[in-house]
């Protein structure tokens, strides 16, 4: 069986953990022992006054003109690559608008977004090789979703277990959930894998 991968882009290539615990340490808005990923950031930026906003404006700015400071995620890159190696079509697909709300900055998040993988070298020949025509930006889930349907993918990678709960999410697909944190299996038949390390091993371990 042919297989074609689809990754999500932002929390399963990209890490913004501690860019948002540096920012938000420097906006006053958590503690300098605060905080250690995104989710606790957030977690506790929402019980300030108006921490709703102010944990918006944190993801304009990370999201939009700080992206450059985020960092891969350990193993993705050698994912891709393997893939590419072995013949295997790789497809980024996310959910992603153009502009953030409360970023006064206006600046584009796709192409923050396009910027920080040329950054780091996703479309170069001697890099990972990744045709940009193969990188979806959706404005919406249902529209992530069906681009998954429309690219033919017999796998898909994604942080949010939330996109695999989906009724329209295509049962054909093998559903793999990157959950570094998890501690419990997956409720909807995704294959949990605690890091791209995990995921790589039982990848081309000669899995179907």
């Amino acid at each position: 069986m042919m297989r074609t991968v689809g990754i999500d882009f932002d929390n399963t290539i990209v890490s913004y953990d501690e860019l948002m615990r540096r920012v938000a340490v420097d906006r006053g808005l958590i503690g300098q022992t605060e905080g250690r990923t995104k989710r606790e950031v957030r977690d506790r930026i929402r019980q300030l006054p108006d921490g709703e906003i102010e944990w918006q404006r944190l993801q304009a700015l990370v999201y939009g003109p700080l992206m450059r400071d985020a960092q891969p995620i350990a193993g993705a890159e050698e994912f891709i690559r393997r893939c590419r190696d072995a013949g295997i079509p790789v497809f980024i697909v996310s959910h992603k608008t153009e502009y953030a709300s409360y970023d006064e900055t206006q600046t584009n998040l796709r192409t923050a977004a396009l910027d920080w993988m040329s950054m780091h070298r996703f479309f170069e020949p001697d890099g990972l090789d990744l045709s940009r025509g193969n990188v979806y930006f959706e404005s919406t889930r249902t529209d992530k979703i069906e681009r998954i349907r429309r690219i033919g993918c017999s796998h898909f990678i994604d942080d949010l277990e939330e996109v695999f709960l989906e009724p329209s999410f295509p049962g054909h697909v093998e559903k793999i959930l990157y959950a570094p944190q998890a501690t419990l299996a997956s409720a909807n038949g995704a294959r949990l894998m605690p890091s791209w390390r995990a995921l790589c091993d039982d990848f081309f371990d000669g899995r179907p």
